[in-house]
């Protein structure tokens, strides 16, 4: 008897499988052949719905994001659930995935063309949009810089170099860090 075909079940297990992939392995080097082995499914499939490796890696980043939940919301709590957000992330350390899947991201052109636009649709654009006052877009970007610069940190000095950290006292310091930025 001949399987049915499910698309959904297909793509959900292509991105599960890529996620892991490129989480523990980094874009670089993670094939296609291998997410298809993952997911078993094909590489005719995977190009089929992704089209590239690369689109594939922007569907795994757009699944993965909560900043549209943290941008939401009273105006005036803005600087404080992105404090809240970027302290989970940083006491988090390499746990969560899609930390590890953008701290392995690799410099590709390709690639830093995807976090480009992902950081441009997912953080500063949607702030710049909440934000009133003159140089909103300009704040906006400082915000994106701080969330940002923890990808950085943990590049540099490792991913769990502030895991275990009180998120409360991260959470404080954040948050006058971003109203700071936000501020007009």
């Amino acid at each position: 008897m001949a399987q049915v075909r499910d698309r959904e079940a297909t793509t959900r297990r292509i991105l599960v499988a890529a996620r892991h992939l490129f989480a523990e392995n980094g874009y670089d080097h993670v094939t296609v052949r291998m997410i298809a082995a993952a997911a078993e499914a094909n590489v005719a499939l995977i190009n089929r719905y992704f089209g590239s490796k690369a689109r594939l890696f922007a569907e795994v980043l757009a699944g993965e994001s909560t900043m549209e939940s943290v941008i939401e919301g009273d105006l005036d709590l803005l600087p404080r659930r992105l404090a809240a957000h970027m302290a989970h992330r940083l006491s988090a350390g390499a746990s969560d995935p899609i930390v590890r899947v953008i701290d392995r991201a690799g410099t590709s052109p390709e690639i830093r063309a995807v976090l480009r636009a992902r950081v441009e649709s997912a953080i500063a654009g949607p702030l710049g949009e909440r934000l009133t006052g003159p140089g909103a877009e300009e704040r906006a970007l400082l915000a994106a810089s701080i969330i940002l610069g923890g990808g950085s940190l943990r590049r540099v000095l490792g991913a769990d170099s502030l895991r275990g950290a009180d998120p409360a006292y991260l959470e404080e310091r954040l948050t006058a860090i971003f109203t700071a930025c936000l501020l007009p």
